[in-house]
């Protein structure tokens, strides 16, 4: 097959189920958020060899700030760790990493350390992996509103929106809803909603979820093949 016909996928995940998969055992929260940032690891290792381009993880929602102080200065520090520690091993296995949010409100230090993992990962091309922290999709999109010119059409709305389209969007813990993540990037995805919790996320939940994808019939409004 020619390579330039070879389609490029982009999964969105939002990885769901960290405090509650603490607190079914009776540790703290925090302990669900460091088991989920292990998933992330392997969710990265395996992506490529399941055929997945580029993929975007819900790290951090806008909306996570009305979390107690407590848990989200220990999701802070624990991004910075998982960014001191795993950006060498980006860029030996050839990843590329970028961030999409507001970064106003993270501690100037992280803000640093995410420039410098940027910089560092750019020419990545195995795999293109952004994560979504102080992001929200409304935001996003009252954003390219207020840049994008009185003739925009959807292309240029698209070019402005700061993911490409969605082909697969995974959720898990059970819940079956976007919590405004992609909004405009998940117009045309296929769901898939899992009941697995995001720190029990296995190589084979990203298989099946893989394999499901390929399952089905995208259209994109066009009527079913004959």
């Amino acid at each position: 097959m020619n390579i330039s016909k070879v389609p490029t996928i982009h999964v969105g995940i939002i990885m769901d189920g960290n405090g509650r998969w603490a607190t079914s055992r009776g540790l703290p929260r925090v302990a669900g958020h460091r088991k989920g940032a292990d998933a992330l690891r392997r969710t990265i290792e395996v992506a490529p060899r399941v055929g997945i381009h580029g993929i975007t993880f819900y790290a951090f929602s806008s909306d996570n700030w009305k979390r107690p102080a407590d848990e989200v200065s220990a999701l802070m520090r624990l991004f910075a760790q998982y960014l001191e520690t795993q950006v060498d091993e980006c860029v030996n296995e050839d990843v590329r990493i970028s961030f999409i949010g507001r970064r106003d409100r993270l501690p100037k230090t992280i803000v640093a350390m995410m420039q410098t993992a940027e910089h560092r990962t750019r020419d990545g091309k195995t795999l293109h992996v952004r994560i979504a922290i102080d992001y929200s999709a409304r935001d996003a999109l009252v954003e390219a509103a207020r840049t994008a010119p009185a003739t925009a059409t959807r292309e240029t709305i698209a070019s402005l929106m700061p993911a490409p389209d969605v082909d697969l969007l995974i959720r898990t813990g059970g819940e079956q809803r976007l919590s405004d993540f992609l909004l405009w990037e998940c117009a045309y995805a296929e769901l898939v909603f899992l009941p697995v919790m995001w720190p029990d996320f296995q190589a084979t939940h990203l298989e099946q979820a893989m394999m499901v994808f390929r399952s089905r019939e995208r259209r994109f409004g066009n009527a079913p093949a004959a």
